[in-house]
Order: structure tokens, then sequence, then C-alpha cells
């Protein structure tokens, strides 16, 4: 594994800049989340995510395009801060914000301390898009998740007769946690059947589909999220059990990606 300055000296320093910038950019709002307005706490994390996006598009359509781990990890944080900016002019109080700042923060620095691996030669010139199709699920799921843990939080604070603090209505954070849960199933859903149907054209002929770890948690994490939207809408299900299945969905799919290529990339060191 490459040592980080070694990282620093080969970065395209484009990215290295715009990388810093965006960490940067998360990292002031939600250390000094006390001493900000609103507004400018906003303005702050708007440039942020601009920065995130242009590093994403950097990393993934520059010259040097590659991905791993990290960057799904940044697209995903990316995609979640996307959704929770459109809802927070819709709901201004709702809670983590700094939280997410700082993970955004500490997503853009680990994408570019593990860039991933090199796109092989043999691959599609429409891999980044698949890919990025395929991690849209990862921030559709990842918001689900968000937003179960809002309910959960603001279910506790009910039972106590304490204000909720989510700045949303119960049945609300409900709604929207399970159309997040539906829309990321229909794009997990596509990327599977893109993977077995034309794998060899997206990766070359030696990287088509095949039951491997990715493959395996990929489909047990399809296979959890149909359950539960069955459940939903055949029995009724609803919270603690709902959640734990949504939550068993979600570990899953973060092993499948993330998990498969933090342990080629890091622990085995090796390449796709």
């Amino acid at each position: 594994m490459e040592s980080l300055p070694s990282i620093l000296a080969s970065a395209p320093p484009v990215q290295l800049i715009l990388s810093v910038l965006a960490a940067i950019a998360y990292a002031w709002p939600a250390l000094r989340a006390q001493h900000l307005s609103m507004r400018t706490a906003k303005a702050w994390v708007g440039v942020a995510w601009l920065l995130h996006g242009t590093v994403l598009v950097w990393s993934l359509w520059g010259a040097s395009a590659r991905f791993g781990f990290a960057p799904a990890l940044s697209m995903t944080t990316w995609l979640v801060a996307a959704v929770y900016g459109v809802e927070s002019q819709f709901f201004p109080q709702l809670p983590t914000r700094w939280a997410l700042s700082a993970i955004g923060a500490a997503a853009v620095m680990l994408a570019f301390i593990f860039p991933g691996n090199a796109m092989p030669n043999t691959a599609s010139v429409w891999l980044p898009m698949h890919l990025a199709f395929g991690v849209a699920c990862y921030g559709l799921f990842g918001t689900a998740v968000v937003h179960a843990w809002f309910m959960t939080r603001a279910e506790k604070h009910i039972r106590h007769a304490e204000d909720p603090h989510s700045g949303l209505p119960l049945l609300t954070l409900e709604r929207l946690t399970y159309r997040f849960v539906a829309g990321g199933f229909v794009l997990l859903s596509l990327t599977l059947a893109l993977g077995f149907g034309y794998g060899d054209v997206l990766y070359g002929l030696d990287h088509a589909w095949h039951w491997d770890h990715k493959t395996v948690f990929s489909v047990l994490a399809w296979l959890t999220f149909a359950t539960l939207l069955v459940g939903r809408a055949g029995f009724g299900w609803r919270g603690k059990r709902a959640v734990g299945v949504l939550y068993t969905g979600s570990a899953f799919l973060l092993l499948a990606y993330v998990g498969s290529r933090f342990v080629m990339e890091i622990v085995l060191g090796r390449t796709l």
C-alpha cells in the first residue's frame, strides 16, 4: 500500500487542491457550529458540496480515472448530503447538520488518500456511469438509514413525552424513509441486472459476472430489501422490526462493494 507522502506526491495538483478545499469547507461549519449564523453555515456547506462533486467528477472521468471503496463512500456521502440539503430547505430544524458536515470532510480526504484502482483498460467507456448509477443506490439507502435513525429517535422522545426535535412529523419521516428504500431497491435491481447481463461489456471478458463476495452480499441485500418492502406492503411491518431489516440490508450492501474492495485494496493490496 502506498504511503501518504507518495500519494501526495503522485496526486494531480488540481485534485489535491479541490479535495483540501472541499474538506476545509465541510469542516469549518462543523467546527464553528456555535459561532456561525445559519445563513453563513449553509453557504459554507453549499460550497463544500459543489467542490466535493467536482472532485468526484474529476476522479471518475479525469485523465487518470480511479475507483474503489473510499470513492464509493465519498459519492454516497455526497448524495446523502444532496438529499439532506434539499429537505433542509423545507424542514430547517432537521438535526445532525454538523455531523454530516464532519462526515463529508472525512469522506473527501479518505477518497483522496485511498483513491482506489485505475479503471481497467478493457472496460467500457460507460463503466464510470455504471459505477455512479450503482453507487446512487448506496446514496438512497444511506439516506433511508439516516431517516430511520431520525424516526427511531423521534419515537423514543414521544414515548417519554419529550419534544422529538426531528423537524419532521413522525409519519412523514416514516413515509420518506421507505420511499428512499423503494427508490434504492429499484436502482439496486437495475444495477444487478446490468452486471448480470452486460458484465463482460462493462468490465471486459475477464471481469464478467461471477459469484464472488461482492455478488453474494449484493444479492443478500436485494433479498433483504425485497423482504422489507413485501413485509410493509403485505403485513404492515413498522417500527423496530422494519428498521432492523433496513439496517440489516444496508449492512449487506455496505459489505458488498465497499467491504469487498476494502479487503482487496487495503488488506490484500490487489487490483481489479
